[in-house]
């Protein structure tokens, strides 16, 4: 059998295997991406752990508008070639207005697409960004947290390594718990269950992360009860 990290590793495999089961990790749209039919029965030779349920996105928001009140408008920024974009979208979409925040989707695909988006989006004080797992963002991430520090962004984050790096705050899957899952399945399979029979599996596990350094650089004061929640401080 095959473990297969990521969604564009496990639609390769994919294409190139219909009998060998394989246990996908770090997958947030697999009935998007066509690699299964539903998550309760998969349909194929392919079962594995959710990176991220489509209600991440509201409490990404929700996160944004307690420690920033004053934010109005939130853009989602990705690149849509190597992240479940519209599987984000949807959701932030549905979320937006119990918030009463104006989504803004933003796609991007290289370093300058990043530094003109979020220069053109930065014009007013009442702005925050939104960024869900994404190869793109994450190779550039040192360039997205120095460009929301400049134009006093707060920004939540779908990984705690932006965090560490200097970012505001994140909310996340547990790694470890995540992996722990799929092993799981591998040594069902591995003792002869097959994929079809092994629904796609939910994270247990989440993890805040908040860096009050930069949350004093932005004037922010990070609410108690984020602080509390909070697995990871950065002072």
């Amino acid at each position: 059998m095959i473990l297969a990290h990521t969604t564009a590793v496990a639609a390769a495999l994919q294409r190139e295997n219909r009998t060998i089961p394989i246990v996908f990790v770090h997958v947030s749209d697999p009935i998007g991406a066509g690699l299964i039919s539903s998550l309760a029965r998969p349909g194929g030779n392919l079962t594995g752990v959710l990176h991220y349920e489509a209600g991440i996105v509201g409490k990404w928001l929700a996160m944004l508008k307690e420690i920033a009140p004053r934010i109005a408008r939130v853009a989602l920024l990705a690149n849509s070639k190597t992240t479940a974009y519209d599987f984000f979208l949807r959701s932030a979409e549905d979320a937006a207005p119990s918030l009463a925040i104006e989504l803004v989707p933003i796609r991007i695909e290289s370093a300058a697409d990043i530094e003109r988006a979020i220069e053109s989006f930065a014009g007013r004080l009442d702005c925050g960004l939104m960024l869900p797992p994404d190869a793109t963002t994450i190779l550039h991430r040192d360039l997205v947290i120095a460009l929301a520090a400049r134009y006093r962004l707060p920004a939540v984050y779908a990984l705690q390594e932006f965090v560490t790096a200097g970012g505001l705050m994140s909310y996340g899957t547990d790694q470890d718990t995540m992996f722990r899952l799929a092993a799981s399945y591998v040594d069902r399979i591995l003792r002869g269950v097959k994929p079809v029979d092994l629904p796609v599996q939910a994270p247990t596990r989440y993890e805040t992360a908040i860096n009050l350094k930069t949350a004093k650089a932005l004037g922010l004061t990070v609410p108690p009860a984020l602080l509390v929640a909070a697995e990871e401080v950065i002072e």
